[in-house]
């Protein structure tokens, strides 16, 4: 049960999957839903200040090496195209949706980086990924729910 409780946990760490993976798989290990819920949410929102601490100390060192500068453009570039003009348009409630969807490259991971890239204020790009967070993982929980009580 603990075992699976950190799996859980770190599968809502992870940018492989976040809560919108962490969350099915306590459920179907039949963990409380409940504590998987309030467990994978606070992981995934952890997520947030580890990117933070990443992009604004670790990445400008880890620029001088050619190959990761160039995924880094990458990945800054997507990010832009993807997302960039709702944030541009809509701001905190931008990230706030962008991050609520729960599809591959719209958690939190992604949702920090942009928020970065637009130079968000730290506590609101903070709150608006979070509230993204707190629905997605809602989405992901009813669903989960659902398809185990067969509705």
């Amino acid at each position: 049960m603990h075992k699976d409780l950190i799996i859980a946990m770190l599968w809502s760490l992870s940018p492989f999957g976040e809560a919108k993976v962490g969350i099915p798989y306590g459920m179907y290990q039949g963990l409380n839903e409940y504590m998987v819920f309030i467990v994978c949410f606070l992981a995934n929102v952890l997520v947030f200040p580890i990117m933070m601490l990443f992009l604004e100390n670790i990445n400008r060192h880890l620029t001088k090496w050619r190959f990761y500068k160039k995924s880094a453009v990458y990945v800054g570039q997507r990010a832009k195209k993807g997302s960039g003009e709702k944030i541009r348009k809509y701001g905190f409630l931008g990230i706030v949706l962008f991050v609520m969807i729960p599809l591959p490259g719209t958690g939190v991971y992604a949702g920090s980086i942009a928020a970065y890239l637009f130079k968000m204020k730290k506590s609101q790009a903070f709150a608006a990924n979070t509230i993204g967070i707190f629905f997605s993982s809602l989405i992901v929980w009813l669903t989960t729910w659902m398809s185990l009580e067969g509705i």
